[in-house]
C-alpha cells in the first residue's frame, strides 16, 4: 500500500521523476483552468444566467462572506490567493471518488508549497498595507527581545499548516487501505464518503487558518 502518492511513480526520466503527485496537480489545475473558463464564457448580469455562473457566484460570494468574517475589510483583495487555495484542496479531495486517483494532498511536498505560498503571501499583504517599516515593527513588539520568538512562531505555524493537512490526509488514505484488505466490500465506500468530508473540511480550515495570518499581518497594531 502506497501512503504517498510521491511512491507512485509513472515513469523515471533519471533525473526526474513523473511521480502521482505531478501528475494529479497538473490534472487538478487543468480541470480548474477549464471549469473556470466555462463558468466565466458567457457572463451576464441578467436574471437567466447559466448553471456554471450561478455555480461560481455561489462559490465566490461564500468565501468573500468567510473573508470579511474574519476580518479582512476589503476581501476581494484577498479572494485570488484565498479562493485559490481553497479550490485547490477542495478540488484534490473530491478526486478521491474516482479510481486511481490519488490527492496530491496526500504528499508533504504539496502541503509544504502551500504552507510556503502562505508563508510568502502574509508579509506580502502585510507590507502592502501597512508598509515595509512599519510591518517589520510588528517583530520587535513589545521590545527587540521579542524578535526570534516572533520569527519562530511565524515560522512554526507555517510547518504547522503543511504537517496538519498532510496528516489529516494520509491518515485517511490509510484507514481507507485498510479496510479495503479487510473488508473490501462495504466499509471502503463509508470510509472514502467520511474521507471525502474530511478533505472538505480541511480545506476550509487550512483556508481559514490562512486567511487569519493575513488578517493579522495587515491589522495596523
Amino acid at each position: 500500500m502506497n501512503l504517498s502518492p510521491d511512491q507512485i511513480v509513472f515513469h523515471d526520466f533519471g533525473f526526474v521523476k513523473l511521480n502521482a503527485t505531478i501528475v494529479f496537480t497538473w490534472a487538478i489545475m487543468a480541470t480548474l483552468v477549464i471549469l473556470a473558463r466555462m463558468a466565466t464564457r458567457n457572463l451576464t448580469s441578467e436574471h437567466r444566467r447559466s448553471r456554471w455562473q450561478n455555480l461560481m457566484e455561489i462559490l465566490v460570494t461564500g468565501i468573500l462572506g468567510q473573508i470579511r468574517e474574519v476580518g479582512l475589510k476589503q476581501p476581494r483583495q484577498y479572494l485570488p490567493f484565498l479562493g485559490t487555495l481553497f479550490l485547490f484542496i477542495a478540488a484534490s479531495s473530491l478526486g478521491t471518488i474516482l479510481p486511481g486517483y490519488h490527492a496530491p494532498t496526500g504528499s508533504l511536498s504539496t502541503t509544504a508549497a502551500l504552507a510556503l505560498c502562505v508563508l510568502v503571501a502574509v508579509p506580502f499583504y502585510g507590507i502592502s498595507r501597512q508598509g515595509l517599516a512599519e510591518y517589520l515593527k510588528g517583530y520587535v513588539r513589545p521590545s527587540i527581545v521579542m524578535l526570534p520568538f516572533n520569527i519562530i512562531s511565524e515560522a512554526s505555524r507555517t510547518l504547522a499548516l503543511s504537517v496538519r493537512l498532510f496528516g489529516n490526509m494520509m491518515s485517511g488514505a490509510m484507514i481507507i487501505g485498510i479496510l479495503i484488505t479487510i473488508t473490501p466490500f462495504l466499509f471502503p465506500i463509508v470510509m472514502t464518503l467520511l474521507g471525502l468530508l474530511t478533505g472538505m473540511v480541511q480545506a476550509y480550515i487550512f483556508t481559514v487558518l490562512a486567511t487569519v495570518y493575513i488578517a493579522a499581518a495587515v491589522r495596523s497594531t
